[in-house]
């Protein structure tokens, strides 16, 4: 335990408790109602509550009855969300809208979208990441790295806020062996107790550790928190082997906070239901799917009034638990997450494949393959956009390990670049799904 830790954490508890200790006991609630669920009134109370809410002060609801239930909502993509803004925008808030948080995505997807959100909604961000991460052994002021691309005057935070937040940015646009060096040494020096990162970072690094054989004797990090693209197994692994830490798996975005993560003994997302509801919508309308049916990941977000998100379909797919306890209480998890559909590849059969699936190719390569990218552009029809080091892989090796995926009949073209471009929000593609668009290259024999 760091003497900067304790100060923060003693000086958020005196604070909070100036206001009558609202955060903590919101933080208490939320973390209890992530172990034990929540009721079933509970849900129906905060369903009906944000729809009321959404129909008496945003003109776009406006025309929905009073009394209408949530399946008479339309379900909502980021595009529909863009072009309603101001009529979703709460009339409450309009006048003020200057002095609401903004939550804005990088980009990744190539539809930037900034959401505004009220004091509520964003003590309910707050408590709800801390309520998660106590959960898995944080403690509140432990320092962090947060690895990402930061861009100048759109994601990057201010001295103060790093100072405060004992938060700290750590630049991963290049992770070559002379940027990892760097990396190590600064988390050494550091005393970097949380590393937060995609977990195509994570990937690198255990890689890079284990390659090198880099001393850890001095470092002081006590957990692993990855965030984005599903983890592969083999990272886990490396990672438990190399930190003797379990790392932390979580599922959510920046329009709406964090939806869930794994807890301690489980490999499952469970999901904060304190704060969301989730719905599993058919990948082809929208009906509920099927129980353990692959779906469209549909949320309502209960606690934004400035700008309600009300059946919020995210663009991830993934498979759902929905459970009732002995008592009555409701759970939800994710057993499954495909991630985006945008990223989500069919072998020739037309069945899904995981994101694992690509993540985990490009480990039978280390030291071979720098960077390799997947993309799907007709029902058979792939084309693997591969970064590797001259001469040490053939073509006809990458073929023959995606076929394996694939399918046998699969038309596997291979394409060799230079670099395979870090996406803005510090993710890096290794699937792409671009079926129906036309191929505008040139096919090398």
């Amino acid at each position: 335990m760091q003497i900067g830790e304790v100060i923060r954490r003693c000086a958020f508890d005196e604070l909070d408790a100036v206001q009558g200790g609202r955060l903590k006991k919101l933080k208490a609630v939320n973390r209890q109602e992530i172990i034990e669920g929540v009721t079933e009134e509970y849900q129906e109370r905060r369903t009906k509550a944000i729809l009321a809410y959404a129909s008496e002060n945003c003109p776009f609801y406006r025309n929905i009855p009073k009394g209408a239930s949530l399946s008479d909502f339309p379900v909502m993509s980021k595009q529909d969300f863009l072009r309603e803004f101001d009529g979703i925008l709460s009339d409450e808030f309009r006048e003020e809208k200057e002095k609401l948080h903004k939550y804005s995505t990088s980009g990744s997807t190539g539809t930037p979208f900034t959401v505004y959100a009220d004091d509520l909604k964003m003590d309910h961000v707050n408590m709800n990441y801390a309520a998660f991460m106590e959960l898995n052994g944080y403690r509140l002021g432990m320092k962090r790295a947060e690895f990402r691309a930061w861009i100048p005057g759109k994601n990057t935070i201010s001295k103060w806020h790093s100072f405060r937040n004992n938060l700290y940015m750590f630049e991963i646009s290049n992770m070559g062996d002379d940027a990892l060096y760097g990396i190590c040494e600064d988390i050494r020096k550091m005393k970097i107790q949380v590393l937060v990162m995609y977990s195509t970072a994570l990937t690198a690094l255990t890689s890079f550790i284990k390659r090198k054989n880099i001393d850890l004797s001095g470092w002081s990090v006590e957990m692993l928190f990855t965030m984005g693209e599903a983890l592969p197994e083999e990272t886990r692994k490396a990672a438990k082997e190399i930190f003797h830490l379990d790392p932390v798996r979580s599922y959510g975005n920046n329009e709406n906070g964090f939806m869930g993560m794994t807890l301690p003994g489980r490999d499952d997302f469970v999901i904060d239901l304190f704060n969301y509801r989730l719905e599993i919508l058919k990948m082809d309308s929208d009906e509920a799917a099927a129980p353990g049916e692959l779906g469209r990941i549909v949320l309502t977000d209960y606690y934004n009034r400035a700008f309600p998100m009300i059946r919020y379909d995210i663009g991830d797919t993934g498979i759902a638990s929905f459970t009732k306890d002995e008592n009555g209480r409701l759970h939800a998890s994710l057993t499954a997450l495909y991630g985006r559909r945008a990223s989500m590849l069919y072998n020739t059969k037309g069945e899904p494949l995981s994101v694992h699936v690509f993540m985990n190719l490009l480990l039978n390569f280390e030291g071979r393959v720098r960077q390799a990218k997947c993309i799907q552009w007709d029902k058979k029809e792939y084309e693997v956009e591969v970064n590797d080091v001259p001469g040490t892989v053939t073509d006809e090796e990458i073929k023959t390990a995606y076929a394996k995926y694939l399918g046998s009949d699969a038309d596997i073209v291979i394409t060799h670049v230079d670099e395979i471009p870090i996406l803005a929000s510090g993710k890096r593609q290794v699937s792409e799904n671009r079926t129906g668009e036309k191929r505008e290259r040139e096919i090398h024999a």
